[in-house]
């Protein structure tokens, strides 16, 4: 039998270059490309000068061909370490290498397509890679074509495959629970593969899908650090893997459930966009990198964000007890404190009277809205603000109305449990019946009503998940999703639409194509939401993370908070307020509106900007928003614990411009409490109080640090600095 020889084609390389990132590919036409670089910049012209294997010294007891990473390594011709294709053909065509590569440029110098051929396998991956040099983002994601005769079974198929250095030290990645999200886990990468894996059917509390790998020295500032993310609400999969070049792999995907990836001839898989960067700047400036990648993607109608309007949600104040004259009481009381936007949660809709009947049934109840919603929207609207609705459409309760007449509507399979969660079930929106069924339920009343929000809710894994053939429908229900919030959209494109599941559970570069708003935790814990709200950051930014203000005792823990600390904790995000505010006596109402003031004083530099976060030390962590001409900035610091030192740990600053002096003013609430604030003093923060008292040079603040004043847990500290010119 004849075999065609090994790869042996000359040698190409193939460069992109951000503001801050550059990538080198080695490509020959015969194999996948090889990968050589991603890291820090190099100059336009830098090129490796020697193909890989001729700089690589085989060891012993090796196959005789060296087979170093590529773009997308297969398995079983060489590649010993975890592929980015596994599939085969009734246990046939296990095995893949790639024997042509063709290069197609979509933008010059920034985007190109990589089609990598198999033609023993018959198949064919198109690997795509994009380097925003704004944003220093690599986007990748990769399409399995089926060229051959039968079907293709596929097991798992990688958006992207990254190259990390032989530095890299440590993941840092987020796990939870409801009303715990963003937890923060911390591994040493070594020799054993690190790996996560979601299978609850959407992005999930417990298992985010992206991470941070850091290197020797990386703080919150400064060293090297790379970050990926998977754009994609559904099953995922990412792991890192130890290379015998002292190097690793990471690898981030759709996880596939067993049937899912079945590909007939012809047939396409598209993976879904695999969302990486990296930054000598440390943590914050992963973060920064993300963050601009996601701002140039909203959905804003007319391209851009407006101010993000103060946000009342009606859930924690009145739970499903919807009472028309005490809704109207409180929108009333909503105006009266500066509230621009009112939000009508659960409760609402025909049979709703608590959480274990009527989802699916999207009609007003006619017990509390004789009328309907419209007297209640339409005072909304007339007292100035916009009116928003809670919808799950994706759920069905089987005591419902529409459970009764379409019992086949909901995912199921044929012989096993119908397992509920909340009482309830998934609808199978990939069906054209279900998906026109609900469209039409939202689009009349997004019609008939000046409805200008949806919070977008989700509360369930999914399990049991068989579309109507008893085939898995797990990726096809995420595709379904966007399908309609495209579809509702594009009906009304002036709706916003907030991603909600059980809190945290859909947040991802996904659903935001499609989505304005997160809700970032069903915990409104002001102490809980700190680390929560600070893990959030490392991957998105403020001004689409909902953060409210809530009652205390919270209704999540249980734990109280001043009025201080749980403005001052909700006031950098988009800022809203959960409880019934008709309760609140004179003194609290004016603390209230005196976050309200704040927000709309503040948000144009809270929002849109770059933000930093950093710790102090002792308790404290911060948070610093800058302007985008690097002007202005707000300093928010949070103690979170009592001190353990008699004197203050100072807050270093070192994003401030060192040449520049900067000038200090204390930013308070009206109404705020003296004790609030800080115990004891000195004239430093006396005059702090006063705007021009204060000034300190940049140099000092970056490296020595901003005073802090003694305070007790639970407080915040927030200051104004202006760059006012060069130091003298």
């Amino acid at each position: 039998m004849n075999h065609p020889p090994l790869p042996d084609s000359p040698a190409e390389f193939l460069s992109l270059h951000g503001r801050e990132v550059s990538l080198i590919l080695e490509l020959h036409a015969d194999e996948a490309p090889l990968w050589r670089y991603w890291g820090p910049r190099l100059p336009e012209q830098t090129s490796p000068g020697w193909p890989l294997r001729q700089t690589r010294p085989l060891p012993s007891f090796n196959l005789d061909f060296d087979q170093p990473l590529t773009l997308a390594p297969t398995f079983g011709m060489g590649w010993f370490g975890q592929s980015a294709l596994l599939a085969h053909r009734d246990g046939r065509d296990f095995a893949q290498a790639i024997t042509r590569c063709e290069v197609e440029w979509l933008t010059p110098a920034r985007a190109v397509k990589l089609h990598l051929h198999d033609e023993v396998a018959q198949l064919r991956l198109s690997v795509s890679l994009e380097l925003d040099p704004a944003s220093d983002v690599l986007l990748m994601s990769t399409e399995l074509c089926n060229l051959g005769s039968s079907t293709l079974q596929v097991q798992w198929l990688a958006a992207g495959t990254l190259p990390l250095p032989e530095t890299a030290q440590t993941v840092r990645s987020y796990a939870g629970q409801h009303n715990h999200e963003f937890l923060l886990q911390t591994d040493t990468l070594s020799r054993s593969s690190w790996s996560r894996e979601s299978r609850r059917g959407r992005t999930s509390h417990d298992c985010f899908p992206g991470a941070v790998v850091t290197t020797a020295g990386t703080t919150e500032h400064q060293g090297l650090a790379f970050g990926a993310h998977l754009a994609w609400s559904g099953n995922h999969q990412q792991r890192i893997d130890w290379l015998h070049d002292g190097k690793y792999q990471w690898q981030l995907g759709e996880w596939l459930a067993p049937g899912e990836g079945l590909l007939a001839a012809g047939q396409s898989l598209q993976s879904p966009q695999l969302i990486a960067t990296l930054s000598t700047r440390g943590l914050n400036g992963v973060a920064a990198n993300f963050h601009a990648e996601l701002r140039a993607r909203l959905p804003w109608q007319g391209g851009s964000m407006r101010p993000r309007p103060v946000h009342l949600n009606t859930w924690e104040g009145f739970y499903f007890d919807h009472q028309l004259d005490q809704l109207i009481e409180l929108a009333d009381q909503a105006a009266a404190v500066g509230i621009e936007r009112y939000v009508l949660d659960d409760g609402w809709f025909h049979g709703r009277h608590h959480d274990r009947a009527a989802l699916g049934d999207w009609w007003p109840d006619a017990g509390k809205y004789p009328d309907g919603l419209a007297p209640l929207a339409q005072h909304v609207t007339g007292l100035g603000m916009e009116f928003g609705l809670w919808f799950e459409p994706e759920m069905v309760n089987p005591d419902s109305e529409l459970n009764r007449l379409h019992p086949d509507w909901a995912l199921q399979l044929d012989g096993r449990p119908v397992l509920t969660a909340r009482n309830q079930l998934v609808l199978d929106i990939s069906r054209p019946e279900v998906s026109d069924y609900l469209f039409e339920r939202m689009h009349t009343l997004l019609s008939e009503l000046p409805i200008s929000y949806i919070k977008w809710d989700h509360n369930r894994d999914l399990c049991s998940a068989g579309g109507r053939e008893g085939q898995p429908a797990y990726r096809a229900q995420v595709h379904a999703v966007y399908a309609l919030m495209a579809r509702l959209r594009a009906a009304h494109p002036a709706l916003e639409i907030e991603s909600c599941s059980g809190g945290g559970g859909r947040i991802d570069f996904g659903v935001l194509r499609h989505s304005h708003r997160v809700w970032t935790s069903d915990c409104i814990d002001a102490m809980s939401r700190v680390p929560i709200q600070r893990g959030f950051l490392q991957f998105f930014p403020p001004e689409i993370m909902g953060s409210h203000i809530g009652t205390a005792p919270a209704h999540s823990t249980g734990r109280s908070q001043a009025m201080a600390f749980r403005g001052a904790v909700a006031l950098p995000g988009h800022l809203g307020i959960e409880f019934d505010l008709r309760l609140l006596d004179s003194e609290q109402r004016a603390q209230l509106q005196g976050w309200i003031t704040l927000y709309k004083q503040w948000r144009h530099l809270l929002h849109g900007g770059p933000v930093w976060q950093g710790e102090a030390g002792d308790g404290v962590v911060w948070q610093l928003h800058g302007s985008t001409d690097g002007q202005d900035f707000l300093l928010l610091c949070y103690r979170c614990q009592p001190s353990a030192n008699r004197y203050m740990r100072p807050a270093k600053l070192p994003m401030l411009d060192a040449a520049s002096r900067y000038q200090l003013t204390l930013v308070t609430p009206q109404a705020l409490p003296e004790a609030a604030l800080y115990q004891g003093s000195a004239p430093y923060f006396e005059a702090l109080r006063q705007p021009g008292k204060v000034s300190l040079d940049g140099a000092w603040l970056a490296q020595e640090g901003m005073p802090l004043p003694r305070a007790m847990a639970e407080t915040a500290f927030i200051v104004h600095l202006h760059r006012m010119k060069e130091s003298v």
